[in-house]
C-alpha cells in the first residue's frame, strides 16, 4: 500500500523538541524517513534524542535554541541549513501554558506567554521561510490549541494569555499561508485537545475530577493518548496534505463540536 506520509528525502525542523509532543513528533518524523533537527533550550536532552533517531538510520542535529531571541534563532537556523543543506519542514511546537487570568498574570509572565508561543514562531518562521522560497518548497505546521477557541470556568486551569497566544499562532497561519502559498509553501496548525505533557502532567493530569469531567464531554470519553497528535502532524508535512493551506486541524477527541 502506498505511504501518502512518506518523507524520505525531507529534512524536518521540530522546535520544542526536547520533551513532550515535540519529542513525539520528532520520533514519527524519522520512522516515516525524515533527517531531523531538534531545536530547543535543554541541550542534553535534545542529544539524547538525537541520538535516538541516529539509532534508526536517520541523521539528527541537536541545537539549543531560544525561539523567542532572534540572535539564538538565526544561528540554529544557520547550523541546521549548514548541516543538512535545506529545510523541508518546520514545525513550531516550543510553547510554555502560564496558569492565571488577566487580573493575575503580571506582565512579565504575559511577554512570557507571547514571546515563546507567538514571537518564537515568528521568528523561526522568519528564518526558515527564506530557504523554503529558494527551493520553491515547504511545508509549516504550527502548534496551536483547543484552547484558543475555549476557555477554563475553573479558576485551577485558567490560562489566559495561552488563550490570546494559542489564538494568535491561528491567525498568523491563515496570514503565512495566503502570503507563501505562492512560492510552493504551505502554512497549517494543529490545535491539540487534552494530551499528556509536561505541560500538563503535574496539573490537569493531577485531578481526577477534572479528568472525568473532560472525558464526561469530549464525545471520544478520554483524554488523548501519547502519539494520536502525530498523524495529523505527517499529514500536514507531507505531500498527501499538497492542496491544503491555512487550516487547523483539532486534535481533541471531538471537544470542539460540543
Amino acid at each position: 500500500m502506498e505511504n501518502y506520509c512518506d518523507l524520505k528525502g525531507k529534512v524536518a525542523v521540530v522546535t520544542g523538541a526536547s520533551g513532550g509532543l515535540g519529542a513525539d513528533a520528532a520520533r514519527a518524523y524519522a520512522k516515516q524517513g525524515a533527517d531531523v533537527a531538534l531545536l530547543a533550550r535543554r541541550k542534553e536532552r535534545l542529544e539524547a534524542l538525537a541520538e535516538e533517531i541516529r539509532s534508526t538510520g536517520r541523521k539528527a542535529l541537536a541545537v539549543q535554541c531560544d525561539v523567542a531571541n532572534e540572535e539564538s534563532v538565526e544561528k540554529a537556523i544557520e547550523e541546521v541549513i549548514g548541516y543538512f543543506g535545506k529545510i523541508d519542514i518546520l514545525l513550531n511546537n516550543a510553547g510554555v501554558a502560564i496558569r492565571g487570568g488577566v487580573c493575575d498574570l503580571c506582565v512579565e509572565e504575559w511577554d512570557m506567554g507571547m514571546d515563546v508561543n507567538v514571537k518564537g514562531i515568528f521568528l523561526v518562521s522568519k528564518h526558515v521561510i527564506p530557504h523554503m522560497i529558494e527551493n520553491k518548497y515547504g511545508k509549516i505546521v504550527n502548534t496551536s490549541s483547543i484552547n484558543s477557541i475555549a476557555g477554563d470556568k475553573d479558576d485551577m486551569f485558567i490560562r489566559h494569555v495561552y488563550n490570546a497566544s494559542k489564538a494568535a499562532v491561528r491567525g498568523l497561519t491563515m496570514g503565512m499561508a495566503c502570503s507563501y502559498g505562492k512560492y510552493g509553501i504551505t502554512v497549517n496548525a494543529v490545535g491539540p485537545g487534552l494530551f499528556e505533557s509536561e505541560m500538563t502532567a503535574d496539573t490537569l493530569f493531577k485531578s481526577d475530577e477534572f479528568l472525568k469531567a473532560y472525558s464526561r464531554i469530549v464525545p471520544l470519553n478520554r483524554p488523548a493518548r501519547k502519539g494520536e497528535l502525530n498523524g495529523a502532524i505527517l499529514f500536514l508535512s507531507s505531500d498527501a496534505s499538497s492542496y491544503i493551506t491555512g487550516q487547523t486541524i483539532f486534535v481533541d477527541g471531538g471537544f470542539s463540536i460540543v
